[in-house]
């Protein structure tokens, strides 16, 4: 089914309120009936909800711009007041708004200009009806404003309140099939039904299109078909191979999320063939913003270049106005009804394809007052609803049975300067290198080291050159030497590149410090990152963003703690890749990787739940045929299968320590026998020196 078919029956049901929302919302400019101070906000709300309604109407009746200008306008009129050149006096800026107006109505008109900005993808999308109930939110407030007294801060939290309660159900009905229905088509409609030779079809998203997309979409469009052929195989061979290394059996799905970075869709058209050609249909979909942080932080879905940053990190706590124990759980049971309808869809679905880019320059937040920010209660209520809502998708999503992969490509950002990416075609032809490195290395090379850890209790990591890791990391044990094993021998099948080992430690005897001076975690910027453990569990942890030690904390919870008072160490991991880490210093961009490829690039620890979260009771083997049995720890395996909401954290952040700040590695047995893995950074353990032959090249 069309999409625009898909949406047609609630669109005609709003075709009447559509119309006189917007003929009340052309006539406010005109208008002097609020305050004068208040007249150029709401006068600029109309008119730019007026031009959105007038592009909805005209894309429905099929009518696009054909040439480059029209598109470039349409992008600039959507997207250019957020733009860091004219933030700084947007009315989406909470800053701005709370300097012109009282702040008791600063913030609420904000928050209702940026809510209102949601109508955008809805008009790329023909749909009508999630346009026609936000425009009829903002009326309703601008009514608020026309009366005689200007309304009480209660009574405008109360509307935006009632607002998102009462159409909770539509919201979550949205988001789940979405997600999951493969009838929404749109974006799929666009991959495989745009001419890609002619870059405009990028703007058809309804998503900002900056210089990167319009870039990369060219420079695909160049390149011959075996390197597309080669990127997309990677990707998709990587996906079948994880069904088939862990023993699942794929021809039982139907469906596969695609998630990638728009401007890639030469590549991504590829991977929708070859996904057919197993039997299951792409579903793509829009990187929601109905959630329970309302920006677009996250990379699911497809996505663009955010126009600004900041203006996402200003508003990704915006919840905080109205979220409490009620709503908490009205969304909660909306979502349930919402996976409910889509029960079947979700039965046959395979799990994720995900093509990740990187390049930007690492994003160091400015903490704004004004911005809304959650409370402890609230705090506590989200770690409490998304513990829930994971929950809830495994009764729909059954885990056992899905699979992944992911792959990374660079931007040209990774370059600085638009004017400065002769180095971009370089950087691009490496990343192809490093995904397709040879496997059967890396798996002989990794198994030395796994050889020597299964024989091994604990290992110590030390840092130098001003790095102050010093952590031990204990290991779980094993029965059966002949048929079990600690770690995983991480080959490029759905985590590509290859490149390390990994466990799930025992948190018992982990303890130290783990220490990095620079990382980019999620998106966001860390300086002198410092994480004291004790017993596997975070003891402590600081970093020096700011200057002001109450910034940082609040930082940390927000973006690394998620809210959670302690995290255990869920993954100790050593890195092999060092032709990546070659590459990240020759050509300086160490810093902007993604940790799908930083964390092989060292020892990394990943805070929060293991690897094998929701999965510890599947066997997982390695190459040689052994089954790697660490897959628990004490937490999971006390409460999974008692009380999930204290078995699993909702969060894996890995943390990497870089060669050139790694003193050593060493393994110790239960004799206190030590044998050194890694020493100023080399390979030193018998049978893993090749290795170092990427370094010759530093």
């Amino acid at each position: 089914m069309d999409y625009r078919v898909l949406f047609k029956e609630k669109n005609d049901e709003v075709t009447e309120r559509f119309e006189l929302v917007s003929q009340r919302i052309r006539e406010i400019p005109s208008e002097e009936n609020v305050p004068r101070e208040y007249r150029t906000y709401f006068t600029y709300v109309a008119e730019f909800i007026r031009y959105v309604n007038n592009l909805a109407t005209r894309f429905m009746k099929g009518a696009y711009p054909d040439n480059s200008w029209e598109w470039q306008d349409v992008n600039a009129r959507l997207f250019g007041d957020i733009l860091p050149g004219r933030y700084e006096e947007s009315f989406a800026n909470p800053d701005h708004c709370s300097s012109i107006f009282p702040e008791k109505y600063g913030k609420y008109l904000c928050f209702l200009y940026t809510d209102i900005r949601s109508i955008v993808p809805f008009a790329f999308e023909h749909r009508l009806f999630e346009m026609t109930l936000y425009e009829e939110l903002f009326v309703e407030i601008y009514n608020m404003f026309e009366a005689e007294t200007l309304p009480e801060e209660e009574a405008l939290r109360d509307t935006i309140y009632w607002f998102n309660s009462d159409y909770a159900e539509i919201f979550m009905e949205d988001l789940a099939a979405e997600q999951y229905n493969p009838e929404f088509s749109f974006a799929r409609d666009i991959v495989m039904g745009c001419d890609l030779s002619d870059v405009n079809y990028l703007y058809r998203y309804g998503e900002y299109i900056s210089g990167v997309e319009m870039f990369i979409a060219k420079y695909l469009n160049g390149l011959p078909e075996e390197k597309i052929a080669l990127m997309a195989d990677t990707m998709t061979e990587g996906y079948r191979k994880g069904f088939e290394l862990a023993g699942k059996d794929l021809s039982k799905k139907k469906y596969a999320s695609v998630h990638y970075a728009i401007g890639f869709e030469r590549v991504i058209r590829r991977v929708i063939e070859n996904l057919e050609k197993m039997g299951l249909t792409a579903l793509i979909y829009r990187a929601p913003i109905q959630s329970i942080a309302r920006s677009r932080m996250g990379r699911n879905g497809f996505y663009s270049t955010s126009p600004n940053r900041q203006y996402d990190y200003d508003h990704k706590d915006d919840i905080a106005l109205y979220y409490d124990g009620n709503f908490a759980e009205r969304k909660f049971d909306e979502l349930r009804k919402a996976y409910d309808a889509n029960k079947g869809y979700m039965r046959d679905y395979a799990g994720p394809a995900v093509l990740e880019v990187f390049g930007e320059e690492p994003f160091a937040p400015v903490d704004k007052e004004a911005a809304f920010k959650l409370n402890a209660d609230q705090r506590k209520l989200r770690v409490k609803y998304m513990s829930k809502s994971k929950e809830l998708l495994t009764e729909y999503v059954n885990y056992k049975e899905r699979s992944f992969t992911i792959i990374a490509f660079p931007t040209p950002e990774i370059c600085g300067a638009d004017d400065n990416r002769s180095d971009y075609v370089k950087i691009f032809d490496e990343v192809i290198r490093l995904n397709t490195l040879d496997y059967n290395l890396y798996r002989d090379v990794q198994q030395k080291m796994i050889d020597l850890l299964d024989k091994s209790d604990y290992v110590r990591i030390k840092g130098m050159a001003g790095n102050k890791s010093n952590l031990k990391v204990s290991l779980c044990g094993i029965l059966d030497p002949g048929k079990e094993t600690k770690f995983e021998n991480c080959v490029a099948d759905v985590n590509i590149p290859v490149g390390e080992v990994f466990t799930s430690p025992r948190l018992t005897g982990t303890a130290g410090k783990l220490h990095v001076t620079s990382v980019y975690l999620n998106g966001l910027l860390f300086k002198d990152l410092e994480v004291d453990f004790a017993d596997g569990m975070i003891e402590s942890v600081s970093c020096a963003n700011f200057d002001d030690e109450a910034q940082n904390k609040r930082y940390i919870d927000d973006n690394l703690l998620f809210n959670h008072k302690t995290l255990p160490m869920g993954e100790f991991a050593i890195g092999t890749n060092t032709t990546a880490y070659v590459m990240a210093e020759k050509y300086d961009i160490a810093h902007k990787l993604p940790i799908l490829i930083a964390e092989k690039m060292g020892p990394h620890f990943a805070v929060g739940d293991t690897c094998y979260s929701l999965n510890e009771d599947l066997p997982v083997f390695n190459p040689d045929g052994k089954e790697i049995v660490c897959r628990d720890n004490e937490i999971t395996s006390k409460y999974r299968k008692t009380d999930m909401s204290k078995a699993y954290f909702n969060c894996h952040t890995d943390i990497t320590i870089p060669y050139r700040e790694l003193g050593s590695i060493i393994a110790y047995d239960s004799e206190g026998n030590e044998t050194l893995i890694i020493e100023n950074g080399r390979f030193v353990l018998p049978g893993t020196e090749v290795l170092n032959d990427a370094f010759e090249e530093l």
